[in-house]
């Protein structure tokens, strides 16, 4: 059984079928770990998520901030963006049961590979939050996503502040706190202030600013943390932190990472790196 990391699919079907044959996936054997972001700016948002739904138990999808925009635009609380590409998604058959199954899924996954804890998110973790602590914060999103008020959420969950945590937050605000930085985060002040305007790579952080992975004292330091969302940030294989979002929508790549457990002491999993390209030429976004 092979456990496999996949990055930003964004509506790119043809690219997905295409990386599943290339790792020679099983649903029967085998499980995928979705990113987040499975859909918008490319051609097929409905194929993707008719196709990860099919796959059961044996594809685990995380929510990014395209999939929330979906949720959002479906409940009239946000407008469709200029580079959008949902409409065929909202106009389907099936579009219905395709969003309840969407708002279903988590902020945030933990799952134990061998001797090492791997935390999956989108986008990032808060310095202070440990990986157990941002379980838990996702779970209290998820409780809205998936009850009567996801509706009334969605038009409140959007806006920047606050930009860094407290434990006394409390209703909307410790809300949007949570899925910003799950989802949106890119780049915190040591302290944790989360910077939203800024979409390049690494080495251009704002002043003041540095890659939340780089953060002192990250409470996250001693698992391995997965995410995608930084297209401009493109694969990064540490043993602490994996980055999978290398572009596809943007004329990159599609990226599977998989993952298993090492077989010496000193060897925590053993990765191997799977990539495929994508047809898309859009211009670089978020």
């Amino acid at each position: 059984m092979a456990m496999y990391l996949i990055g930003d699919v964004q509506g790119c079907d043809a690219a997905l079928a295409q990386l599943t044959q290339h790792i020679d996936f099983s649903p029967s054997r085998d499980t995928l770990y979705l990113l987040g972001d499975l859909v918008n700016r490319g051609p097929d948002s409905a194929g993707v998520l008719r196709r990860l739904m099919g796959y059961g138990a044996s594809a685990r999808c995380l929510l990014g901030n395209h999939d929330l925009h979906l949720l959002a635009v479906s409940h009239g609380a946000r407008k469709p963006g200029r580079h959008d590409t949902l409409d065929e998604l909202l106009a389907a058959p099936d579009c219905p049961a395709l969003l309840d199954w969407l708002r279903t899924q988590p902020l945030a996954m933990l799952e134990r590979v061998g001797n090492l804890d791997l935390l999956m998110v989108h986008a990032g973790v808060l310095p202070a939050w440990t990986a157990t602590k941002t379980i838990a914060l996702a779970a209290e999103v998820e409780a809205v996503l998936r009850s009567d008020d996801a509706g009334t959420f969605f038009h409140t969950m959007y806006g920047n502040a606050p930009v860094q945590w407290s434990d006394t937050l409390m209703g909307i605000a410790r809300l949007r706190v949570i899925v910003n930085a799950l989802t949106r985060m890119r780049f915190c002040t040591q302290e944790g202030a989360m910077e939203f305007g800024s979409s390049g790579g690494a080495d251009q952080a704002p002043a003041g600013y540095l890659p939340w992975y780089e953060a002192p004292g990250r409470q996250t330091a001693d698992v391995a943390v997965a995410f995608g969302h930084w297209s401009t940030l493109g694969w990064l294989g540490r043993s602490d932190v994996l980055a999978l979002d290398t572009g596809c929508v943007w004329g990159g790549c599609l990226s599977a990472l998989r993952v298993e457990p090492g077989t010496k002491t000193a060897e925590p999993w053993k990765t191997e790196l799977f990539q495929v390209r994508c047809s898309q030429s859009q211009k670089p976004g978020d």
